[in-house]
């Protein structure tokens, strides 16, 4: 099945991301402890410090969402409560941040993150509930022997004639 595959790919591209995320803002905390400017009378070692620790930060984030899926394929179960919840995060933070990549980098990123979005998406809608196929038979209505129809004495439901009560005993003389 495709299901396993796309979660090592997730896997693989959170934790890809993850290392990207966080190398690129410890660069980025770098050039701006480096030109010791000030920007609106900000601190410039503390910009330095809030873009190394937001690049730590979501860098955790990311692995923790590609450990996720890891565990999603190495168990090949669904992702569940927290572990879910995080996944359907990452699929938001990606949205977002494609939306953000077309007005600000250009198609190649908002491609890159829309991609990242749809192997999200594509692990969530892979792993959920299997549907019933439409050949498939619906389950058989319950007999009057059956014992969640009252074992056969009707438990009190329906009357003479009703299609709950099973037919009267034939009596021999």
């Amino acid at each position: 099945m495709v299901r396993r595959p796309v979660a090592w790919i997730v896997a693989i591209v959170l934790f890809v991301e993850a290392l990207g995320v966080a190398a690129l803002n410890w660069f980025l905390g770098i050039v701006v402890d480096r030109q010791d400017m000030s920007l609106a009378g900000l601190d410039s070692d503390m910009m330095a410090n809030s873009s190394k620790i937001g690049g730590i930060v979501f860098g955790l984030y990311f692995a923790l969402c590609a450990v996720v899926a890891l565990l999603v394929a190495l168990r090949d179960r669904p992702p569940a409560g927290f572990g879910r919840i995080l996944l359907i995060s990452a699929a938001v933070v990606h949205a977002l941040l494609g939306a953000f990549a077309w007005g600000l980098v250009g198609w190649g990123a908002f491609l890159l993150m829309v991609v990242v979005l749809g192997l999200i998406v594509l692990l969530l809608m892979t792993y959920d509930r299997p549907a019933q196929p439409a050949d498939a038979a619906p389950p058989a209505a319950p007999g009057p022997d059956d014992p969640g129809n009252g074992g056969g004495n009707n438990g009190g439901k329906g009357g003479e004639g009703s299609p709950l009560t099973s037919p009267p005993a034939p009596t021999t003389p």
